[in-house]
């Protein structure tokens, strides 16, 4: 790197291989140029929290404040961490691979590690904010800063952002590889391709019940129906929707292949 580029670096990481950006690292990049003024607006909340309770006149509203855009701001500045490389590597050896094998590395940290994991997290959180949102939560002190459903929903969605980012930054690496066509895609990040398609079987068939079953029927034995239980399979137990999502990642992968054969040829 010269030093021209360290300069953008440390002023703007944003710039550094732009021309090599996607449409989703550019995205990636103007929301969280966007998010970074939430970190002004945190010293000054901070600052003026310090003074008033000092003065004996504490404002608990401030407190939630300040974690309201400390989680805000670091959620999205993961995703921006992703985009731009900037986060901290603990691999000692990765500065000394060839770029090949640096891209090979990337692309199974990125698409077999971390993206299955934020998958994971927006499946978990997406309970965790509906949960909020139907309870009208708010804060514990009386004069906290209230609606606290939406920091939750807000957690979701930065969930979604880190994802958009990962995937785009997956995406770019992949492409000084191979032809980045969809059926590469999936296959080089086979577990996220399975973790994708298993959310969707395992919530279409919940949802098909729910839709179908008498309202009597509580959610929680919708999930004890058949369907969601394991199977036997000599020594060892396996449930049905991961079975469903083995043939289905099979499929989904050659039908992308043929369609890519296709517009080959």
């Amino acid at each position: 790197m010269d030093d021209t580029e360290q300069s953008v670096a440390l002023y703007d990481p944003g710039e550094i291989g732009r021309e090599e950006h996607n449409r989703g690292d550019r995205l990636v990049v103007a929301i969280s140029n966007v998010a970074a003024w939430l970190f002004p607006i945190l010293m000054i909340a901070i600052c003026t929290q310090v003074v008033v309770r000092q003065l004996g006149n504490n404002q608990a509203w401030l407190d939630d404040f300040q974690w309201w855009l400390y989680g805000t701001a670091c959620l999205v500045g993961i995703g921006y961490a992703v985009t731009t490389n900037s986060h901290v590597r603990v691999d000692i050896r990765y500065d000394n691979f060839p770029q090949a094998k640096k891209d090979r590395t990337d692309i199974a940290a990125l698409a077999w590690f971390f993206l299955p994991f934020i998958i994971m997290c927006w499946d978990f959180t997406i309970h965790y904010a509906i949960a909020s949102v139907i309870a009208d939560e708010g804060s514990d002190s009386p004069n906290g800063l209230h609606n606290l459903w939406i920091l939750k929903v807000i957690m979701n969605l930065a969930f979604i952002f880190i994802g958009v980012a990962t995937y785009a930054a997956y995406y770019r690496v992949l492409s000084r590889l191979v032809q980045p066509t969809l059926w590469r895609q999936l296959l080089w990040a086979l577990p996220t391709t399975f973790m994708v398609l298993n959310l969707m079987i395992f919530y279409g068939i919940w949802w098909f019940l729910r839709l179908t079953t008498p309202s009597d029927v509580v959610n929680r034995q919708i999930g004890r129906m058949p369907i969601f239980d394991e199977l036997e399979i000599g020594p060892y137990e396996i449930e049905p929707t991961i079975l469903m999502t083995f043939v289905a990642t099979f499929l989904v992968i050659f039908v992308a292949w043929l369609f890519g054969r296709k517009r080959e040829a």
